[in-house]
């Protein structure tokens, strides 16, 4: 019972002092960022690395939700005799739930996790420590570029992921199966309002976007300097980024949307 009690009690020290750590360095991105953005195309680099690489399975995964998004809501809707809202049903959810949600968990799993092992590497083979050697920041030149790179990609990717929900919704309603297609645009236009939904979204995405990127970074710069420590840092950014995004998500759309 005493050693249970004392293992509870370090993991909930280890615990706050993880998030102590994570809040002092993410203070110190912020400081060194001016400094960042002086060398510009270290922040354009690490946007394509993050951003354009993401694209393709961004770009599939949102059409296929799509598809199935249109294909079950079409059976529901039915049922009601209201099949010409399916447009509203689509846009509907991915604008508000889950383009900013799974487009936030395939950046965390395909970007998050690259971008911690960068990191992780670096500091194996001591570059970080050469760099502080040389009087250069390692947090201004290595981690401040791929954190804003990150934050900057995640809100485009969730925009491009439920725009191509939406294409794949309208291609498996409209042109498969036969619903309507000026009533699929127009309920569509009509229900979704730009503050409420749209913007909503794109906050979302926002907040998305800075905590994996802060997840990302951090567990690379924190892990372990050997093969093992860089393979749990990995895992730990996909796993402590899918549970912030989600638990973020529960917050947000309190708050949003409980009116």
């Amino acid at each position: 019972m005493v050693g249970a009690i004392r293992r509870l009690g370090a993991l909930v020290i280890n615990g706050v002092w993880q998030l102590g750590f994570m809040a002092r360095f993410f203070w110190l991105i912020l400081v060194y960022s001016g400094q960042s953005f002086t060398r510009i195309h270290l922040t354009v680099r690490e946007l394509y690395f993050s951003g354009v690489m993401s694209l393709l399975i961004i770009l599939v995964s949102g059409l296929f939700v799509g598809l199935v998004l249109g294909l079950q809501g079409y059976e529901t809707l039915q049922r009601y005799g209201a099949s010409d809202s399916l447009g509203t049903l689509v846009a509907l959810s991915l604008v508000r739930e889950l383009g900013p949600v799974v487009a936030g968990l395939l950046f965390a799993s395909r970007a998050g996790s690259a971008v911690t092992a960068e990191i992780g590497l670096m500091k194996v083979t001591e570059q970080l420590k050469a760099m502080d050697m040389m009087a250069v920041s390692p947090i201004a030149r290595v981690v401040a570029p791929r954190f804003w790179g990150g934050v900057v990609s995640m809100p485009l990717l969730a925009a491009l992921f439920s725009a191509m929900g939406v294409f794949g919704g309208w291609l498996i309603g409209v042109v498969v199966i036969g619903v309507d297609d000026g009533a699929f645009w127009a309920q569509m236009q009509d229900a979704v309002d730009f503050q409420y939904d749209v913007l909503n979204g794109v906050i979302k995405s926002c907040v998305f976007g800075v905590a994996v990127a802060l997840i990302a970074v951090f567990e690379g710069y924190d892990c372990v300097p050997t093969a093992e420590g860089v393979s749990r840092a990995i895992t730990r950014t996909v796993v402590s980024s899918a549970l912030a995004i989600l638990a973020l998500d529960f917050v947000m759309t309190s708050f949003m949307f409980r009116g």
